[in-house]
């Protein structure tokens, strides 16, 4: 038998041999969900008295007094939330609870072994869907969407895209000079290194040809990585906008890990679409990225009780320096109207992994908890569908409670609208979750 050696093929692999039967995900019947307050993911206002009809994975119907067939199962809400399914558009499916010694000294087939629980554990806090922004999850996004394995949906970056020096190079000091940038990491499209505008063109390609719904690349410097400072600019534009034009005739568009300011402007101006993280960014540059429809992709990271612990003490520096823009950055991008969406960048850590709903509930420092959870349903969806024929849920909206939107709903017992801290105990608080019509978690007796 040829031994396989790519990583597409051995993620593939691991995930047949860690997809036992009794994984799969449990038979979708018809649901209706009687007696629910419901946010449906827009309005400001909960809408009282709601019957919700669940039928093929998909809202069916929505009124008062909706009346149930035969077969079909029956829930009372008595009253609790209905919420649209939460989502995550910056998560790594791959690297959330992998510790970083395992990516300097692993390999691809303990990260897909870590994987699949976390998965699981991903959609067990109401997270329906994820933009997984960086690592090789296309396969666990196969099995997840065969039901072989349990995991929210995910549009898929695939290997982050980085200079040689940047923040995805990952190589060990003596790998470096090397002949060839493909690294194990980026044998096994993990992490990928291009450098000049042929090669970046030709890695962009290679990344929508293994089904990539959007590009990431790193813009700038980074925290967690090891040899590039803070403060850096990566790719040129040349190189940049070669990336975005590869996005771009595949109909999608290229996201940007980048942290400071000149750096975010010449992201921008080079025509990238997301801006990862942008704590550092001032006032001229947001109103840039408010002109072209750029979204502010950033994170509530903070130095407080949950911070990132860091092996280095430049790493612990640029942490530090990043996280003083957090408290600026979130009024100054609402103040101008920059499109704001939710991710985490829960990374290398499972207990941080873990507070995905507890992040969520910390925008509440500058936001209501409305705009908190429009942004992590519908405004998050929006930006999702920037993916256009690239993203792969194209039956109904995500993010939204309305007929023909997809079934994924959480019943919340209490309202979040008026007490956000309710997303940050999902294990307590969430009585129902469901996605594409499977109940997952159902405390309620029928």
């Amino acid at each position: 038998m040829k031994l396989i050696t790519r990583g597409l093929a051995s993620l593939w692999v691991m995930g047949m041999l860690l997809a036992p039967a009794a994984a799969q995900e449990p038979p979708r019947s018809d649901t209706l969900i009687t007696g629910a307050r419901i946010f449906n993911g827009f309005d400001p206002d909960l809408i009282e008295g709601q019957d919700v009809l669940v039928r093929d994975g998909m809202i069916a119907e929505i009124g008062p007094g909706l009346s149930a067939s035969e077969g079909t199962k029956v829930i009372n809400a008595a009253g609790r939330t209905m919420i649209p399914g939460l989502t995550d558009v910056h998560w790594h499916m791959t690297m959330a609870e992998v510790p970083q010694t395992t990516i300097l000294t692993g390999d691809v087939y303990e990260i897909a072994a870590r994987a699949v629980p976390t998965a699981e554990r991903t959609l067990m806090r109401g997270f329906t869907t994820v933009r997984d922004i960086g690592g090789n999850s296309f396969s666990l996004k196969k099995l997840i969407d065969a039901g072989v394995i349990l995991g929210p949906r995910m549009l898929v970056a695939g290997a982050p895209l980085s200079q040689t020096g940047g923040h995805y190079d990952y190589r060990l000091p003596h790998e470096v000079p090397a002949d060839s940038t493909l690294d194990y990491w980026g044998r096994t499209g993990f992490f990928v290194i291009g450098d000049g505008v042929p090669e970046v063109q030709k890695r962009a390609r290679e990344l929508f040809r293994m089904g990539a719904s959007q590009i990431k690349i790193a813009a700038g410097g980074g925290v967690a990585s090891i040899f590039d400072p803070l403060d850096v600019r990566q790719y040129s534009r040349e190189e940049m906008e070669a990336i975005v034009d590869v996005a771009e005739s595949y109909n999608s568009y290229v996201a940007a890990h980048v942290i400071t300011d000149e750096a975010v402007r010449m992201a921008v101006e080079a025509g990238i679409k997301t801006i990862e993280h942008g704590m550092l960014v001032g006032r001229e540059t947001l109103e840039l990225m408010k002109e072209k429809g750029v979204w502010l992709s950033t994170q509530p990271l903070l130095d407080d009780e949950d911070r990132m612990v860091f092996p280095t003490q430049e790493s612990t520096e640029k942490w530090l320096v990043a996280t003083t823009g957090t408290e600026k950055v979130y009024p100054l991008a609402k103040e101008i109207g920059v499109k704001i969406a939710f991710g985490t960048d829960a990374i290398m850590d499972p207990a941080m992994a873990d507070k995905q709903g507890k992040f969520l509930a910390k925008l509440s420092r500058w936001f209501t908890p409305y705009e908190a959870l429009k942004m992590a349903t519908s405004d998050n969806a929006e930006l999702m569908e920037m993916a256009g024929p690239r993203h792969p849920y194209r039956k109904g909206p995500l993010g939204e409670i309305s007929v023909g939107a997809y079934a994924d709903l959480i019943l919340v017992d209490g309202n979040p609208l008026e007490n956000l801290e309710l997303v940050a105990d999902p294990h307590e608080n969430f009585d129902l979750i469901m996605k594409d019509g499977v109940i997952y978690k159902n405390t309620l007796e029928d």
